[in-house]
């Protein structure tokens, strides 16, 4: 073996050489991790400290959630059951000047015992503007509402504080706040009819248009008008009244209660539900074209009724409304429920407003036609023939073009799941008489009498298709005409025969 093989590896120059250096190598890793290590404790540090003495401006901030906010009262979350009128709180706004003059209206419709709720006036009525005890009990608002701030209409405030004040009663299995004016006439059956169709332990925001376009367009399509009422589910209004006083002063400018409100849910976040039975009535002149023409929707609501004609002839506003009560008690879901159909034998069209009004035309007219408002009103501001949220109707200047018009006399039960309604008819006046000999046949009828079985709730939410008619003493020449309302079959429509 030679020498150089036999020396040990320790011993030998240049494994010593590169044992150095890899030694130094490791040394030098070393000091830069160190290195590394430093400059970062040093920049996160300094980026603390940067952070606290200099805080970043931006142009748009999110807050951070309010996690001390309170969670919502286990008393009222989450209830069960079908909805009815126990769970719905009544919130109207009233003046103690005009509550004895309005409450004529809300008398219709409260029932002490059964329906729930309060008007709010600005002060205590004095004795002789004090109401009788059938109407609805009235709260006096409190005096806070005169510090905020506002434009045009500060009485605008107070109202829309009402569904803060009525929160804060803490009443008990209140599913619903059910805003309105004092001088609006609810149908509570149908009201609810309407409410338990929705989630009321969701955020719910119901109500109506104005039926004038230029009122939509002033104020906004996306909000409830509040005369013809709107109701809040109890999750939106404990929302809702959490921010409501700062709301108010933001919206300060804005000029009724019902639109601070809607701008109010705006910032929640909960958009309109419409629902067509609810009838702010921002019209001028008569609504017999819309009563006429009811759309396929219950009745919830009627306003401005000191504003329009009496809607019957001869009667005055008061006892016009109790006329349509009548019928209404005999078959909720059916009032004012549209249906039309033609008789071929003598070619008239037919068009009925169940418990209100018949008009028979002596010719044959299309259906688009007869299910269209005649314009028998004006808009609300500018008293103009339109534009509307709904398509009428000419009232044409010609008799002959006119229908012969019956109003309703009488309306009954028949039996536990019937109804009979009768019908008089009103005399044109003799400038508005025709004197073509097929109008005169159609003057012939003095009375029409309509059976039919009593309106199933349900139908609004399994088949909204209008139902059928026929004429039972067809061929008969006396002078009343009986007329049968019944489901459509499947095959039938309502289509001219030529």
């Amino acid at each position: 073996m030679s020498q150089q093989t036999r020396l040990k590896p320790s011993h030998d120059p240049v494994k010593k050489l590169k044992l150095i250096h890899e030694n130094k190598d490791c040394e030098i890793f070393s000091l830069l991790a160190r290195f590394f290590l430093v400059l970062c404790l040093i920049s996160s540090i300094s980026l603390v400290l940067y952070t606290g003495l200099f805080p970043q401006t931006h142009y748009l901030h999110f807050p951070p959630p309010n996690i001390s906010a309170p969670p919502p009262n286990s008393e009222f979350a989450n209830q069960t059951g079908p909805t009815n009128i126990s769970h719905i709180l009544f919130c109207i706004g009233g003046s103690a000047a005009t509550w004895k003059y309005r409450s004529r209206y809300s008398s219709l419709w409260w029932r002490p015992n059964e329906t729930r709720g309060f008007v709010w006036l600005d002060e205590t009525p004095a004795r002789e503007n004090a109401p009788e005890n059938t109407s609805i009990p009235y709260r006096i608002s409190s005096p806070e509402w005169k510090k905020f701030k506002f434009s045009s209409s500060r009485s605008a405030v107070r109202i829309a504080r009402i569904i803060r004040e009525s929160f804060k009663l803490r009443e008990k299995n209140v599913r619903w706040y059910v805003m309105g004016d004092d001088d609006t006439v609810y149908y509570t059956h149908n009201l609810v009819t309407v409410l338990a169709r929705y989630d009321h332990n969701q955020m719910m925001y119901i109500g109506g248009n104005s039926e004038s376009v230029e009122q939509d367009v002033m104020h906004s399509y996306d909000m409830a008008f509040g005369g013809g009422g709107f109701a809040v589910s109890y999750p939106l209004a404990e929302k809702l009244v959490s921010i409501l006083d700062g709301c108010l002063d933001r919206y300060y400018y804005l000029y009724g209660s019902d639109q601070r409100i809607w701008a109010c849910i705006t910032e929640i976040g909960v958009p309109l539900t419409r629902e067509a039975g609810f009838h702010q009535f921002d019209i001028r002149g008569n609504a017999y074209g819309i009563l006429a023409a009811h759309p396929p929707a219950p009745l919830v609501s009627l306003h401005h009724l000191d504003y329009v004609d009496s809607l019957v002839p001869n009667l005055n506003q008061i006892d016009s409304l109790k006329s349509l009560n009548n019928a209404y008690h005999v078959d909720p879901p059916r009032i004012l429920q549209h249906v039309f159909f033609h008789d071929y034998n003598r070619k008239w069209s037919i068009s009925i407003a169940w418990g209100y009004t018949i008009q028979l035309y002596p010719k044959l007219m299309p259906a688009k036609d007869l299910q269209t408002p005649l314009r028998t009103f004006k808009t609300w501001r500018t008293g103009s023939d339109g534009p509307f949220t709904f398509n009428t109707r000419l009232v044409k200047s010609d008799p002959c073009e006119l229908p012969i018009v019956f109003m309703l006399e009488t309306a009954e039960e028949v039996g536990s799941s019937g109804s009979r309604t009768i019908y008089h008819r009103i005399d044109p006046k003799p400038e508005k008489t025709c004197n073509k000999t097929e109008y005169a046949q159609t003057m012939s009828v003095q009375r029409i009498v309509i059976g039919a079985l009593k309106l199933d709730p349900e139908w609004w939410t399994k088949e909204r298709r209008r139902q059928c008619c026929d004429i039972t003493n067809r061929g008969s020449k006396q002078s009343s005409m009986q007329i049968r309302i019944r489901k459509c079959r499947p095959w039938e429509t309502i289509t001219i025969q030529r």
